[in-house]
């Protein structure tokens, strides 16, 4: 699964910079950042920051989501606050099937960039958190729906984003051991020049196809993961910097 992440300015601007406008970089930074939660160096799902997301309609310049999109058919904020923790997470083997995300499959599919993301690994009763990010540090691409939601009493606007998920690597399947699930889940990672084709719409059922066929695993060798500190709890330190710090915990074997 996917619901704890780091994403740093920096980093969700790295789409934006690369034309080399330096005028809508600082557009951004003046009009977009202050609207958002960033930086995150931790974060949650379910307190639902709101970040950037690049879309087709703005592949270059992003806009301000909050992360568990609300589906269209969602009637007033009441019914938001009930369903929204379940679509943080979008299983990309059923986003073509499932109400709550076949519309967005279909027509509004997004990119959010992070630097990383945590798990937790479980052994003997306990749980450890894992850092996960690319060896060459440049940002995770993660491939996203996003839905526009129109408050029907007050025509006011929600832009919301769902992250796809698919089955977990040798790295994750390690990692992501919860007994609890059948799976282990990693989000779907798209190489850079994978991204642009996400946003693309093809004609007909071409379209649907080629999507289902950027949902696959992402390779091990180019992750890397380390123990961190706890995520929750007494110990938790919150949203700062030395939260993906390495930290070494004695008494796991992994």
């Amino acid at each position: 699964m996917c619901y704890d992440i780091k994403a740093t300015i920096e980093t969700q601007l790295k789409r934006a910079q690369r034309k080399g406008d330096s005028q809508a970089v600082d557009d951004i930074m003046d009009a977009l950042i202050p609207l958002t939660d960033l930086p995150l160096h931790h974060s949650s799902g379910f307190s639902h920051p709101e970040v950037l997301i690049y879309t087709d309609r703005s592949p270059d310049y992003p806009e301000v989501a909050t992360w568990g999109l609300v589906p269209h058919w969602v009637k007033n904020e009441a019914d938001i606050k009930k369903s929204w923790n379940n679509t943080l997470n979008a299983r990309g083997e059923t986003i073509f099937k499932l109400n709550s995300f076949r519309k967005a499959a279909n027509e509004s599919r997004c990119l959010v960039y992070i630097d990383g993301f945590y798990e937790h690994h479980h052994f003997e009763k306990n749980t450890y958190p894992f850092y996960i990010y690319k060896k060459d540090h440049s940002p995770i691409i993660l491939a996203g729906l996003f839905n526009e939601w129109i408050n029907p009493e007050t025509h006011g606007k929600l832009l919301t984003f769902s992250i796809v998920t698919t089955t977990g690597n040798a790295l994750l399947s390690k990692i992501h051991n919860n007994p609890k699930l059948k799976e282990a889940r990693m989000p779907v990672i798209l190489h850079e020049e994978l991204a642009d084709k996400w946003l693309a719409k093809l004609e007909g059922d071409k379209d649907q196809k080629f999507i289902e066929a950027l949902i696959k695993e992402y390779p091990e060798e180019e992750l890397e993961a380390h123990t961190v500190s706890k995520l929750r709890g007494k110990a938790y330190l919150g949203n700062v910097a030395e939260i993906c710090d390495p930290v070494k915990y004695a008494q796991l074997v992994f």
